[in-house]
């Protein structure tokens, strides 16, 4: 192992552990949260984070292994199921972005028929679809025994073995990633983009109004008047850094592998190891990101926490008193009514 193997294994590491804590932790706001549960997004987030946590439990380990002893880490039938996870879960959570994309959508664009538009059941559709999606691809590609270890990759994930069939896996990779990378970018710009115009149409409105009351209150301190414009300029600026984050995430994590895959159907074209590996890292960093884009910056998840990490520490300190439950259900009490 050289230094760069090194930082790469290291990344890797890095990579799975904080993918595992932070999307246990959008699990167990999702068990502790009737609120979270209730609500339509919550069907994408859990699947989103189940399937981070299968990729960060399995795939990662199996690249970590592959980086370290440069070698297939599994036997034949372990290496097969590696890669049809990694085909499945790739494509999983791509549609999975995507859909939440469109939920975003729906509840900017239509606030007032949100709740017929975005049903629970209807989340529950695309989600099947995407798993139905996913499915399909990685059954195909197990069919045609195109799953083996790469050593571009240090990974078990799609490979040719018989340039007799480079047509037919040239066609199945450049439908997979145009189906799942392609269709998905694709909803997130449009979505997004109609998000931020009419964030933007509002974020005027309220600027208008704004300036109004401060053309009528001349008397208005300068400080106050500081603050006021100081607040615009945050409003505007708040709706663009997160589409920003959420299409610029997608975009830095999976274009470099996905790209990384489709040159490399060229004939006579060799990836550089190191630039394969660090491409399909770029992936991985794509679980551990996705928590923090998605759920557990917003106040709601963290509220959740809090409140989660007060009962147990509470528990902690009266394991078996009778006072602490009471004043557990008062807390609880008033938790609900400030929230």
């Amino acid at each position: 192992m050289d230094l760069a193997d090194i930082l790469l294994a290291l990344f890797i590491i890095l990579v799975a552990i904080v993918s595992l804590l932070s999307n246990l932790l959008v699990l167990i706001c999702f068990m502790n949260s009737a609120d979270i549960r209730r609500q339509v997004p919550g069907v994408f987030i859990l699947n989103l984070s189940f399937c981070n946590i299968i990729m960060t439990v399995l795939n990662m380990p199996s690249t970590f292994l592959g980086v370290i002893t440069s070698q297939k880490p599994f036997g034949d039938p372990m290496c097969r199921a590696v890669s049809f996870l990694e085909t499945f879960l790739t494509a999983n959570t791509m549609l999975t972005m995507a859909s939440l994309s469109i939920d975003r959508w729906i509840a900017v664009v239509f606030p007032l028929s949100y709740t017929r538009k975005m049903q629970y059941k209807d989340a529950v559709v695309m989600v099947c679809y995407s798993w139905v999606h996913s499915l399909t691809f990685s059954l195909v590609a197990v069919i045609f025994s195109w799953v083996d270890y790469s050593h571009a990759y240090a990974s078990c994930t799609l490979r040719l073995k018989e340039e007799g069939v480079r047509i037919k896996y040239t066609a199945f990779t450049i439908a997979f990633h145009a189906t799942s990378f392609a269709l998905s970018l694709l909803i997130l710009c449009v979505t997004y983009i109609k998000v931020l115009k009419v964030a933007r149409f509002h974020c005027k409105r309220i600027d208008i109004i704004t300036v109004q009351t401060l053309l009528l209150l001349v008397d208005i301190q300068p400080s106050v008047k500081q603050r006021c414009l100081a607040e615009q300029k945050r409003r505007k600026q708040r709706a663009t850094r997160k589409i920003t984050v959420f299409i610029g995430s997608f975009i830095l994590c999976f274009a470099p592998y996905v790209t990384t895959r489709l040159v490399e159907l060229l004939p006579h074209v060799q990836i550089s190891r190191r630039w394969g590996i660090l491409s399909r890292c770029l992936a991985y960093s794509k679980a551990a990101a996705d928590p923090f884009v998605y759920s557990l910056l917003r106040q709601q998840y963290k509220e959740v926490l809090v409140h989660a990490v007060n009962r147990l520490l509470r528990r902690d300190f009266f394991p078996s008193s009778g006072r602490s439950g009471s004043l557990d259900t008062e807390n609880d009490c008033c938790l609900q009514r400030i929230s």
